[in-house]
């Protein structure tokens, strides 16, 4: 991806580990192993921007059995997740201002999960519990294919800010 330039010091890090050591320091932000080696092997990376975007763009290029390994680390929305470590740390953080007690988002994660069977995925940070319900409604309205898109790009755009943010 060329050659680093003003890398931070993490990103400095990151270009610097072996290649399965960044493969598994990438699992923390996208939970996937095929994105994970492809991320990895694509280093050095000159700036974070070039990263987060490569990332981006391979997230968006998965088979769907790669993005549900991906969305198997996701918590419901709403809940806090049960594991531990720097991707459960992530998911509480992007989910700080969603009400786990919201009733409606509680139905709604059911009625989305009866009918595409996954949990659902939208980038939380920044969001409301009200605005996600109201995503999390509209997309009912989806058919299994348009979902499909939508959850590979609130996956994209999870794993991007994540990366942004850990190699600034």
């Amino acid at each position: 991806m060329g050659t680093p330039t003003q890398a931070g010091t993490e990103l400095a890090r990151f270009n610097q580990l072996t290649e399965p050591a960044a493969s598994a320091e990438l699992r923390a932000y996208c939970d996937c192993a095929v994105w994970a080696t492809r991320v990895a092997a694509e280093r050095p990376y000159r700036d974070v921007a070039a990263l987060a975007s490569h990332a981006s763009a391979i997230v968006n290029q998965l088979g769907w059995t790669e993005v549900q390994e991906a969305l198997a680390g996701h918590p419901r929305i709403g809940e806090r997740p049960s594991g531990t470590g720097r991707s459960a740390e992530l998911s509480s953080a992007e989910q700080s201002d969603i009400d786990s007690a919201e009733t409606a988002l509680v139905d709604g994660n059911h009625q989305y999960e009866q009918k595409f069977g996954h949990v659902f995925l939208i980038r939380a940070r920044g969001r409301d519990a009200a605005a996600v319900l109201a995503e999390l409604e509209r997309r009912l309205h989806n058919d299994p294919e348009t979902e499909r898109i939508e959850v590979r790009h609130q996956l994209a755009e999870i794993t991007e800010g994540r990366l942004r943010e850990a190699y600034r």
